[in-house]
């Protein structure tokens, strides 16, 4: 098989598999498990047939910046996806769990920008933040049994299901992202807790290597978009019923409940 024509099947497997609702086997037997620019052209074609579909694009997401995260997964660096805005839903929705298939969910900061980040400056990123607010980033992905590696999740939209954005939002100055403490509750019950400290040290250092990352692609963050900056503690698998609350320091609470009901 060419290295076009293994971009193509591993998109149209993960594209079967979403339609479906069927886990598949994972993709780097296609793609291999070290090619990441193969990774992301798969990435990219599965996003311009989802935008062919009417879906919008609204920000990106950063995966894999925590350590906790990385050892639950198996992988080594961060990685990147886009944000959809069929994927958003506001703080207190319901989510119909028939549209995820392997959720898990993690507590994040995100940044919506006010402007445009084409110097990746650490000032000029900061610069360009105009909120952050608390969210949930309920993870899924199409592999079966997260069976994944670099290339797999890369590939999978960096294993992007929805994310719930809280409704309180600060500017920078008022708060330390760094130090900001995170807890996760399932049903009532501790889950996960961290602090800003997990996402590469500083959420803002997660930020700043997606804006170095997107300049370098050719396609700079934008005013406007929301970006996930990754996780602030470990994974919490959700099931049906289950209410997931997180609280971010002075970001206050964002919550979700998911359902198999229509």
């Amino acid at each position: 098989m060419t290295a076009t024509g293994a971009v193509t099947a591993a998109a149209d497997r993960l594209d079967r598999a979403a339609a479906d609702g069927v886990p598949c086997a994972p993709v780097a037997d296609l793609i291999g498990t070290a090619d990441i620019d193969a990774a992301y052209a798969v990435q990219s074609m599965l996003t311009a047939r989802r935008m062919a579909r009417g879906a919008r694009i609204v920000g990106r997401k950063i995966g894999l910046t925590s350590e906790a995260v990385q050892r639950q997964i198996g992988v080594d660096r961060p990685d990147f996806g886009v944000l959809f805005d069929d994927m958003h839903f506001p703080t207190g929705s319901t989510i119909p769990l028939g549209r995820l298939l392997q959720p898990r969910a993690e507590a994040e900061v995100a940044f919506i920008l006010g402007a445009d980040i084409v110097d990746p400056e650490p000032q000029a990123v900061r610069a360009a933040v105009d909120r952050a607010t608390a969210a949930i980033e309920v993870v899924d992905s199409r592999i079966a049994h997260w069976r994944i590696g670099i290339t797999d999740t890369v590939a999978d939209n960096a294993s992007s299901g929805v994310f719930v954005l809280g409704d309180r939002a600060l500017r920078l100055h008022e708060f330390s992202t760094a130090d900001v403490p995170m807890r996760m509750l399932r049903n009532g019950e501790p889950a996960s807790e961290g602090t800003g400290r997990a996402c590469l040290g500083d959420p803002l250092n997660a930020l700043a290597w997606l804006a170095r990352t997107a300049i370098a692609l050719g396609t700079p963050l934008r005013g406007g978009d929301v970006v996930l900056s990754g996780a602030l503690g470990p994974l919490v698998p959700i099931g049906d019923g289950d209410r997931i609350e997180a609280e971010i320091g002075p970001l206050g609470r964002v919550s979700a409940t998911f359902s198999k009901k229509d």
